[in-house]
């Protein structure tokens, strides 16, 4: 029982120290370290277990300048040395599970493994950024990514230059329901 309790107050203590961070050292990320990363986002649950997704890593200062580009030029993208690329695979939800898959099932997914992704490069060290807003169309044109997987998140992953405060959260008494939903008073 101690080596559980030890290891669920890990992830605890992760899920309260993880920030989004925005700038990087210049310092590589080794390859063992990105598929640690890619590693902890396969173990993420999925509707079925089907497991719709698909991971590019990015090292490419040429392909990071055009996801920034499609991030609205978000210069951490190209700063990061690694990016991953977490993709949805419509296709494969959608077999199973009709239009709520596609629609559904396979975004929570993969947003379960981006968090995965997270949570396990803030327990390496390293740090990251969960990018969504970028322009879907271009950056499955600098990725060449096939119709039926889609671009989800984008991740710059890297050892931080920053370490900001952490953000103010809603208290759980505000955000809590029990057997119903109650709305509160303003």
């Amino acid at each position: 029982m101690g080596r559980l309790s030890g290891e669920v107050m890990n992830v605890l203590e992760a899920i309260k120290a993880r920030r989004s961070i925005r700038a990087f050292k210049n310092a590589e990320v080794s390859e063992e370290s990105v598929e640690k990363l890619i590693d902890a986002a396969t173990w993420a649950p999925s509707a079925g277990n089907i497991q719709p997704w698909e991971f590019i890593v990015v090292r490419k200062q040429k392909t990071k300048r055009e996801l920034a580009e499609a991030a609205w030029n978000q210069s951490l993208i190209e700063e990061a040395p690694v990016m991953i690329v977490v993709c949805a695979d419509e296709v494969q939800s959608a077999r199973r599970y009709g239009e709520r898959g596609k629609a559904l099932y396979c975004i929570q997914d993969t947003a379960a493994a981006t968090q995965n992704i997270l949570l396990a490069a803030c327990s390496l060290g390293l740090g990251t950024c969960w990018v969504g807003a970028f322009k879907e169309e271009e950056a499955r044109e600098a990725l060449k990514i096939p119709d039926g997987l889609r671009p989800v998140a984008l991740i710059p992953v890297g050892v931080p230059a920053e370490a900001p405060e952490p953000r103010k959260r809603k208290p759980t008494n505000q955000v809590i329901h029990y057997d119903v939903y109650k709305t509160r008073k303003p």
